[in-house]
């Protein structure tokens, strides 16, 4: 058995006084987001990868079990016109399909910072779940800021604490770790 540990670093390019015409023209291999004319590219590492899959997969196996529609979005390029721009790695609207998703999820592995709620706030996006420093925490849009919330307004009875704990055990299958994940739901 591989044991993985949270090392691997993801590789990260920016692009300084950039403007909102090259972003929209930059094809790259990575997850690219726009803020404040500076472009930056990342490309995930494995580790980044497999956690992003386990917030995918818990999300996935949840909606399976309470029967609620989901429609991706994942890395599809959210954008407000001349202001933001981001490819979030986990992303999906619930119930309908709606121009937005209602979750996006960040892993900051090795980039990325409170910039990324920023980056949402513009884009209006409902609840967004940051992975950093090992620990998962949500953040839900309350008028005009984020607050930080312990369990899902969009998926109830998934708390942060929860999914931070599923998150760090990347030697398991992320199959196996949702299946488990939503059988302690009940």
């Amino acid at each position: 058995m591989v044991t993985t540990t949270l090392q691997e670093q993801d590789s990260i390019q920016i692009i300084p006084n950039a403007t909102w015409q090259q972003y929209e023209k930059l094809e790259a291999d990575g997850l690219i987001s726009y803020i404040d004319n500076e472009i930056i590219v990342v490309a995930p590492g494995l580790n980044h990868e497999r956690i992003a899959d386990i917030i995918r997969f818990i999300m996935i196996f949840y909606c399976d079990a309470e029967n609620l529609p989901m429609f991706t979005f994942n890395s599809y390029r959210l954008k407000k016109e001349g202001l933001q721009g981001k490819e979030p790695d986990v992303a999906y609207a619930f119930g309908e399909d709606k121009a937005i998703p209602d979750i996006a999820a960040e892993v900051n592995f090795t980039s990325g910072s409170v910039k990324d709620l920023t980056k949402y706030f513009a884009l209006d996006i409902p609840e967004v779940w940051i992975w950093q420093n090992q620990e998962v925490k949500f953040f839900a849009l309350v008028e005009d800021d984020y607050q930080q919330i312990q369990e899902s307004k969009i998926l109830p009875r998934i708390a942060a604490e929860q999914v931070t704990a599923f998150s760090l055990r990347l030697e398991e299958s992320p199959l196996f770790l949702a299946r488990e994940f939503v059988q302690s739901l009940s």
